[in-house]
């Protein structure tokens, strides 16, 4: 079994300010903490998959902490974690992930957000959370709530803030396509990549014009790779220019750009074929075509392997947890349960997510080596 030095988990999120009134405390703060990680981790989804998993595994749970007065009511777990501060808790993940992997560095921190669909509650609107994701570790950074999608450009400099970009790619679509975010990136010795679309105006007119004149594109470096797969054929074709000082002069607030990319994907199914073109601005001077297109790739790994999986795996979309705190925190709690998943999942081979949930509500020491671990 695990020792209780050895979870990093509660010695951090010990930390947390009790909201609980002192008097008539028939648990403590890490018992219930330590039994909602465990319970999601091993596929809880609801408060009342928490209390039954917490009965089922009083035991494995004994060996960690007393639990003298047994495992507290979906009611207890309910009300605690309402009541739980969530700004505190989000900055107490941060500090986990510092605390168990300081040198983790990424290549690409991708930068999105998701929607809990059924977190909604009577004229509260749903929960939508903006995530750090480390694109090659596949590891949570850090999160931000916001009120409404709209609001995601209020929330990423918050989130850029608690985050260490330095030497790391900050990539985010066109809703984070803005000068503020680029400069809060580059203070802070990162690089980036946005995404352009119609929202930016000009300045999205001045790229795609550039960057659609045939005789510019002839003169430009390129790197094409190729797809096949499930009857698709995809090619992906990357050009990058670092003619930008027009750019520069015409919108004075973007002095950071570096270069701007182009993106050709033709998508060819049963002979039909299909061209989408994207566009970027980028502050790495020295950015070639391949790693652009390497690096923009990645971040579409946020959706496949963070949010896809917390929907599939985890439920997320369809959890009814939704008064007051309590969707915030859970939502914090599936990040800190998918990082110890995926880290687990990294040094096995041919493991899925889904079956790791499995073996570690079956075997107590395998549900032990999960929530011990360091990521690597």
């Amino acid at each position: 079994m695990v020792a209780v030095t050895e979870l990093s988990f509660l010695d951090v999120f010990g930390s947390l300010e009790d909201p609980r009134s002192s008097r008539n405390r028939l648990y403590t703060m890490s018992e219930l903490l330590l039994t909602c990680l465990c319970a999601a981790v091993c596929g809880a989804e609801g408060w009342q998959d928490v209390e039954d998993f917490g009965h089922a595994k009083i035991d494995y749970l004994r060996s960690i902490l007393p639990f003298s007065n047994g495992i507290p009511s979906d009611d207890t777990f309910r009300r605690f974690f309402r009541a739980l501060d969530p700004s505190a808790f989000q900055e107490l993940f941060v500090e986990w992930v510092r605390q168990l992997q300081p040198t983790l560095k990424s290549d690409v921190i991708a930068i999105d957000g998701k929607s809990s669909r059924h977190s909604f509650d009577d004229d509260k609107s749903m929960l939508h959370m903006v995530s750090a994701f480390a694109t090659e570790a596949r590891l949570v950074l850090g999160q931000e709530k916001v009120s409404q999608k709209s609001n995601e450009i209020t929330a990423i400099p918050k989130l850029i803030e608690a985050l260490d970009v330095r030497g790391s790619t900050v990539t985010i679509d066109a809703m984070g396509c803005q000068h503020t975010i680029a400069e809060k990136i580059c203070r802070k010795e990162g690089h980036y990549i946005l995404g352009l679309k119609g929202n930016q105006g000009s300045l999205y007119d001045d790229v795609k014009t550039h960057l659609q004149d045939i005789e510019i594109i002839q003169k430009l470096p390129s790197h094409t790779e190729w797809d096949k797969g499930h009857g698709r054929l995809e090619s992906r074709t990357c050009y990058v220019s670092f003619d930008v000082d027009w750019l520069v002069e015409r919108h004075s607030k973007w002095g950071s750009i570096a270069c701007l990319i182009r993106l050709d994907s033709i998508r060819e199914i049963k002979g039909k074929k299909s061209l989408e073109t994207r566009y970027y601005i980028a502050s790495n001077k020295n950015l070639s075509t391949e790693k652009a297109l390497n690096q923009i790739r990645s971040h579409w790994a946020i959706e496949n392997s963070l949010h896809w999986v917390l929907d599939m795996s985890f439920g997320d979309d369809m959890s009814r947890i939704r008064k007051e705190n309590a969707p915030q925190i859970m939502a914090i709690i599936r990040h800190i349960a998918l990082n110890l998943l995926q880290t687990a999942k990294n040094n096995m081979k041919r493991q899925s997510i889904k079956r790791l949930r499995k073996v570690a509500g079956w075997n107590d020491d395998s549900l032990s080596s999960i929530i011990s671990q360091k990521f690597s």
